[in-house]
């Protein structure tokens, strides 16, 4: 006998969502042309902790892809914000790394079995593992942007100069993003009244970051 399929609540992927693309703008308010020393690898833990987040509520390829999807929107609207072109360095190039850190994170954690995955020490795996593919592929964004990645003094991209940090960092960030969403999942039992809430939460981290870029 078949199964009926499980209906996703969307709520909670677009409050995560946006706290997502609001903590990319948070993070790189300064930086209006290339990433600083540990800022990527701090952004690439921060990143896959979300998605980590948004897979325990719904564990599905699209909705990580719904994730990036919300996060590249509010770097677009920084973009307008700010008054930079998309594809310049502030923009085009931390919306190829979201792509990167959504499509590492869910090749990872979709080959990975799930029994491990239910454990704190897989999913610490699959963090470390899908920030190392992530810092691997960035550099790759110069042929989407046409922007090269940031450099360290030798030369050499600063994602894979500080790949070991966010390798250790992802391995601790997706643990914790995977507990924030099981408890987030649990809030969305809550009185169908109050679940404006999560489109709410959505629209106030866009308010957020308007308010962050006029202070």
């Amino acid at each position: 006998m078949s199964q009926t399929p499980q209906k996703t609540n969307w709520g909670p992927i677009l409050v995560l969502g946006g706290l997502w693309g609001l903590s990319e703008a948070a993070l790189g308010m300064y930086l209006r042309q290339c990433a600083s020393t540990v800022s990527g690898s701090l952004m690439t833990g921060a990143a896959l902790f979300f998605l980590a987040a948004a897979w325990a509520v719904s564990p599905r390829v699209k909705t990580a892809a719904l994730m990036v999807v919300i996060a590249s929107g509010f770097k677009l609207f920084d973009a307008l914000l700010l008054g930079l072109p998309v594809l310049s360095g502030a923009i085009g190039n931390p919306i190829f790394a979201i792509v990167m850190e959504g499509a590492a994170f869910a090749l990872i954690v979709s080959i990975i079995r799930k029994s491990l995955a239910g454990k704190t020490a897989g999913q610490g795996l699959v963090g470390g593992m899908a920030a190392l593919v992530a810092v691997n592929l960035f550099p790759l964004v110069k042929f989407a942007t046409g922007v090269a990645p940031c450099v360290a003094g030798t030369s050499y991209p600063l994602s894979l100069y500080y790949a070991p940090i966010a390798v250790a960092l992802s391995a601790l960030t997706v643990p914790l993003g995977f507990r924030a969403g099981a408890v987030l999942a649990a809030l969305e039992s809550r009185p169908a009244h109050l679940r404006w809430a999560s489109p709410a939460a959505l629209a106030l981290s866009l308010g957020a970051l308007a308010l962050l870029r006029l202070l």
